[in-house]
C-alpha cells in the first residue's frame, strides 16, 4: 500500500473533522439555518432541538447533566471563564488560586491577569515526569483558596494528572476544582462525578469536531458552582456566555463526542501501540532518544521525545512531508525553549530538541512506518552537523 503524502502526525494540535461529523453539520448551514434562540417559529425550534441533542451527547461523554454544559468558542475561552469567573464570583470567600507551571497558556495568562487584579496565585512545580506533588498541593492550600486549576493531560508531553486525588483534596477543603481537559476528553475515559471535578474545559477540534466551538462544564449540584460571565449580551447559555449559538458547529461537536465515546477503547489501544512502536524503533536506530513525560500515565496518542545533538526546528524543516511539532501549537512562533520541558528540570538543550509526535483516528500503520524511516534519516543528517 502506498502511503499518502504528506503524513500528518500532529493530532495534539488539531484533528480533521470526521466525515460523519461533517455530514451531520452540513444541513445546518443552509437548510436548517434557524437561530436557536428564536423559538417562536419552526426554524428556531428545530435549531434549538439540535442544540439540546448535542448538549446531551457532550454531557454523556463526561457523565454530567446536559444543563451543566455551557457552549463557548473553545477551550481557551472556557479556561478564561473558569478562572476569571470564579475569581469574581467567589471574591467574598477568598482571593487565592492554585495552578501549575506546565498549564496551557490560556490558564497561565488568565492567572497572570488575576494577579494584576490583586489576586494571589500559586504556581506549583512538577516532577521530571510533569506531575504535581500532592503533598505540595495540600501545603499550598490556605483558608483563602477558592480554586485549583490543574490540566487533565498536558498538551505537549501527554502526562496525565492524578485527577481523582486532586478532586478529593479539593472537595475535602471545599475548593472548586477546574481542569483543562482539551487533550483528554474523547481520548480517555472521563467521569466527572467520580473525579469530583467542578469545572471542565473541552474543545471540539481536539476530538474530530470543528474548530471554533468548545464547552465549559459547570457543576450545578453537590455542590453547586457559579461563575461570573466574561462576555455580556443577551443572556445566552444561562447568562454565562452570551452570543448567538453556532448551531452547525455545536451539532458537529455533539456527533464528535458521541463517536469518541463509542470508539474510545479500541482507538486508545491502537494508537498506544503506534506510539510504542515509534518510540521502540527510534530508540533502536537513533542514539540519544529520550522520552519526555510520564512513561505510563500518559495520553495514548501522544509521544514526546528529545534527540541528543539536534534542534527540533531543524528536524521539522528537514522532515518536510511528515507533519510533527516541537510542542504546543500555540507557541510555534516562540523560539525559546518550551516552558513545559523546562519545568521538568531539563536543560535548554534537551528542551530545544523535543519533538511531539501525535497519532490519530486516520493514522495508518503504513504512515507510522514511513514516518519512522524519515525521522531516522533526518537524525542521521542532523547528528553529523556540529551544534
Amino acid at each position: 500500500m502506498t502511503t499518502k503524502r504528506p503524513v500528518y502526525l500532529d493530532f495534539n494540535a488539531t484533528t480533521p473533522v470526521d466525515k460523519r461529523v461533517l455530514a451531520t453539520m452540513l444541513p445546518y448551514f443552509s437548510e436548517d439555518f434557524g437561530n436557536a434562540a428564536s423559538t417562536t417559529h419552526a426554524f428556531g425550534q428545530q435549531a434549538s432541538a439540535a442544540v439540546s441533542h448535542a448538549r446531551q451527547q457532550i454531557a454523556s461523554l463526561i457523565n454530567v447533566s446536559a444543563n451543566e454544559i455551557i457552549f463557548t468558542s473553545g477551550a481557551t475561552e472556557s479556561n478564561n471563564i473558569a478562572l476569571l469567573g470564579v475569581a469574581e464570583r467567589y471574591a467574598h470567600k477568598g482571593d487565592h488560586i492554585i495552578t501549575c507551571v506546565t498549564e496551557h497558556k490560556a490558564v497561565l495568562d488568565s492567572a497572570k491577569r488575576l494577579e494584576k487584579l490583586g489576586k494571589r496565585v500559586t504556581y506549583l512545580p512538577v516532577d521530571s515526569f510533569g506531575r504535581v506533588d500532592l503533598d505540595q498541593l495540600r501545603q499550598a492550600i490556605t483558608p483563602q483558596t477558592i480554586l485549583i486549576s490543574i490540566m487533565a493531560a498536558n498538551n505537549e508531553i501527554g502526562t496525565v494528572a492524578p485527577l481523582r486525588e486532586i478532586g478529593l483534596l479539593a472537595r475535602e477543603h471545599d475548593i472548586i476544582f477546574h481542569t483543562d481537559a482539551a487533550q483528554y476528553a474523547g481520548h480517555m475515559p472521563l467521569d466527572v462525578q467520580a473525579l469530583n471535578i467542578d469545572l471542565l474545559s473541552i474543545s471540539a477540534h481536539k476530538l474530530y469536531g470543528p474548530k471554533g466551538i468548545g464547552a465549559l462544564y459547570v457543576r450545578r449540584e453537590n455542590p453547586r458552582v457559579d461563575v461570573a460571565p466574561v462576555i455580556y449580551g443577551g443572556g445566552h447559555e444561562q447568562g454565562i456566555r452570551s452570543g448567538t449559538l453556532n448551531v452547525p458547529a455545536i451539532v458537529g461537536f455533539g456527533v464528535a463526542a458521541e463517536l469518541c465515546q463509542a470508539e474510545l477503547e479500541d482507538e486508545a489501544e491502537r494508537l498506544r501501540g503506534y506510539c510504542q512502536k515509534i518510540f521502540r524503533e527510534l530508540s533502536r536506530n537513533i542514539e540519544g532518544v529520550e522520552l519526555n513525560g510520564h512513561p505510563t500515565e500518559r495520553l495514548p496518542h501522544n509521544l514526546n521525545i528529545s534527540i541528543t545533538g539536534t534542534r527540533s526546528s531543524d528536524f521539522i524543516a528537514l522532515l518536510g512531508d511528515v507533519a510533527i511539532s516541537a510542542g504546543s501549537a500555540c507557541n510555534t512562533a516562540n523560539p525559546n525553549p518550551s516552558h513545559v520541558l523546562c519545568a521538568l528540570g531539563f536543560g535548554s538543550e534537551r528542551a530545544l530538541s523535543s519533538l511531539r509526535i501525535s497519532v490519530g483516528r486516520t493514522t495508518t500503520l503504513e504512515e507510522v512506518e514511513y514516518a519512522i524511516g524519515r525521522i531516522i534519516e533526518a537524525s542521521q543528517v542532523l547528528q553529523l552537523v556540529p551544534a
